[in-house]
């Protein structure tokens, strides 16, 4: 068994720039470290900023964000729920450190934060809208695929670098099979999603400027 001790992080946020909200951070800074003793936890950083809740563009929001994303630890820990957010900003944050699989503990509930009915509603229909846009998109690349072979593409002739790893001709876009599905009249992003199910790491906005160079590459040669 694991001895590894559990981390988590401390955001701490006041919402002006006055000097007297300096007091108020330390606060927060200094109930948060009892938290995590409470519940013996290691820090792994403490973020504090002064930036109004409602905005989501904030340094120390990212700097939170990166640290979850890099799966380095195992909770948050804030005084309330407000203090990561206000409003529409606090809804998609607390849904992406849930979806990350990191608890969020307060001051407030001393322990697990527990959410309103209202916010577990909103919460679960994003998660629901989520799964089916992955089904979509799964989808869209199935279907991408089927019309391009309908259309006689070959993957088997298109796929022989796939041992080669990520090495440049594995991730290089091939612009024949791209015009030759543009000709077959599938859209930019049907031939993105087509080339992605046959392993290229590709994106629409790349096939459609490869397309465009390929054009007026075409055009200069006829001049």
């Amino acid at each position: 068994m694991s001895n590894k001790k559990l981390t988590a992080v401390i955001y701490c946020r006041v919402s002006t720039k006055k000097e007297s909200q300096e007091t108020s951070l330390e606060r927060q800074k200094e109930e948060l470290l009892k938290l995590a003793q409470d519940y013996n936890l290691s820090i792994a950083d403490i973020i504090s900023e002064q930036a109004s809740g409602y905005e989501i563009e904030r340094e120390g929001i990212f700097q939170l964000l990166d640290i979850i994303k890099e799966k380095t630890v195992d909770f948050v820990l804030v005084q309330d729920e407000t203090r990561l957010g206000r409003g529409n900003a606090r809804v998609a944050i607390i849904h992406f450190i849930l979806k990350e699989n990191v608890k969020i503990y307060t001051i407030t509930h001393q322990g697990k934060m527990e959410l309103s009915e209202a916010d577990s509603m909103v919460l679960e229909i994003v998660s629901i809208v989520e799964e089916y846009q992955r089904k979509i998109h799964n989808m869209k690349i199935k279907r991408g695929m089927r019309r391009a072979v309908e259309k006689g593409y070959k993957p088997h002739k298109n796929i022989q670098n796939q041992h080669l790893g990520t090495g440049k001709e594995r991730i290089e876009v091939p612009i024949s099979e791209i015009i030759r599905l543009r000709q077959n009249k599938l859209t930019f992003s049907e031939i993105a999603a087509t080339l992605r199910g046959f392993g290229y790491h590709v994106s629409k906005a790349t096939v459609h400027r490869r397309y465009k160079e390929y054009r007026l590459s075409n055009e200069d040669e006829t001049e």
